[in-house]
C-alpha cells in the first residue's frame, strides 16, 4: 500500500516535529502496528475472503512462530495463554505489538519479512499473479516506514541491519551489498552482513574481524574471477599487492591515487588489528562504536571500489 502524505505529517514537518537523526533503543507503538498492517497485507489475513487460502497463511505465521520459539527456548510468544497456541497469526502479531525489548521486535521483522522476501514473493502465494512486485512493496513500505519514524534499521538482503549515515547508507551501504549479492562474492557479502549483525548487537570486536574477513574475501574473489595467482594465506597487504600488479587500477591513474594503495592496506587491517584482532594484554581493549560504524562504512566504500574496477576492466 501506498504511503499517504497526510495533513498532520506535513504540519508536524513545518513544526520541526519530524525526526531527523536516526534512534536505535525504541520501536514506537505507532510504528509496531503499521508493521502489523504491513505483514497481514502481504502474508494474509484468515477471512471469508481468503477461505481456499487459510492453510496457507496458517502456515506461513506457524513457520515464523516457530522459528522465534525455538530460538528463544519456550514454547508459545510472549503472554499467549495455552489454549491459544496454535492461533499462530494472533500469536506472532500481538507478540510484535506487546514485547517490551527492542531486539525482540527487530527479530519479529527480520524473521516475518524474509517470509515475505522469500514464501510470499513465490508465484502463486494466496493465488496472486503479482506476487513479486507484492513482496517487493511490503519491504519497500518497511524502510520507508522506520525512517519516517527515524529508527535506524532497514531490511536488506533478507536481515535487519543498522544505519547510522543515510547519505553514507545509499552511497556505499547499499551499493556494496548489491554489488557483493552474488555467487562470486557469496562467502565476502556474508561475512559483511555479519559484520552489521554484531554491530547491531554492540559486538563491536567482532564487528571489525568480519569486516576485515569481507574485505579479504572480496579481493581473493576478484583474483579468483580473474585467475591471477595467491596464496590462500596471503594477507591484505599482499592480496592489494596482486590486485596492483594486474592493473586492477590502470597504471595512468596510479599516479594521481599514490595515497590509495597506501589507504587500502592500512585502512581496515590496522583498525582490526589494533583494536580487536590480537592480545588484548592485562587492559582490554575498549573499541567504541563510533569506531566501528567509522570502520563499517570504510569497508563498504571500498569493497565498492573494489568490486565496481573489477566490473569495468576489459575481459
Amino acid at each position: 500500500m501506498s504511503i499517504f502524505d497526510i495533513f498532520s505529517k506535513r504540519q508536524k514537518r513545518l513544526r520541526g516535529e519530524m525526526p531527523d537523526i536516526y534512534q536505535y533503543e525504541m520501536i514506537p507503538q505507532p510504528l509496531r502496528v503499521q508493521i502489523v498492517h504491513i505483514l497481514r497485507d502481504a502474508i494474509g489475513e484468515l477471512s471469508d475472503e481468503t477461505y481456499h487460502y487459510h492453510q496457507q497463511i496458517r502456515e506461513s505465521y506457524q513457520t515464523a512462530v516457530q522459528i522465534l520459539c525455538r530460538e528463544y527456548g519456550v514454547f508459545r510468544l510472549g503472554s499467549t495463554p495455552a489454549h491459544a497456541d496454535k492461533d499462530y497469526p494472533n500469536q506472532l502479531l500481538n507478540f510484535l505489538l506487546q514485547t517490551e525489548h527492542t531486539e525482540q521486535v527487530l527479530d519479529v521483522i527480520e524473521i516475518g519479512f524474509r517470509l515475505i522476501d522469500r514464501i510470499v514473493r513465490a508465484n502463486g502465494y494466496l493465488g496472486r499473479h503479482n506476487a513479486d512486485r507484492f513482496a517487493t512493496n511490503a519491504i519497500e513500505e518497511l524502510n520507508a516506514r522506520l525512517k519516517e519514524h527515524g529508527v535506524g534499521y532497514q531490511f536488506i538482503d533478507g536481515e535487519v541491519v543498522r544505519i547510522d549515515s543515510e547519505l553514507i547508507h545509499a552511497e556505499a551501504v547499499k551499493p556494496a551489498l548489491r554489488l557483493l549479492n552474488t555467487k562470486s562474492y557469496k562467502g565476502a557479502h556474508e561475512e559483511f552482513l555479519k559484520a552489521y549483525e554484531h554491530y547491531r548487537h554492540g559486538n563491536i570486536k567482532e564487528a571489525l574481524n568480519e569486516c576485515l574477513k569481507a574485505y579479504e574475501s572480496t579481493m581473493k574473489s576478484i583474483c579468483d574471477k580473474r585467475r591471477w595467482s595467491y596464496s590462500p594465506n596471503d594477507t591484505a597487504s599482499k592480496l592489494i599487492g596482486v590486485l596492483y600488479d594486474n592493473g586492477l587500477v590502470p597504471q595512468f591513474w596510479q599516479g594521481q591515487l599514490t595515497s590509495l594503495r597506501s589507504l587500502l592496506e592500512s585502512s581496515i587491517p590496522t583498525g582490526r588489528n589494533r583494536m580487536s584482532g590480537h592480545g588484548q594484554g592485562s587492559t582490554p581493549t575498549d573499541v567504541p562504536a563510533h569506531f566501528a560504524a567509522y570502520m563499517l562504512h570504510m569497508t563498504a566504500s571500498t569493497l565498492v571500489f573494489l568490486t565496481t574496477a573489477e566490473e569495468a576492466m576489459p575481459k
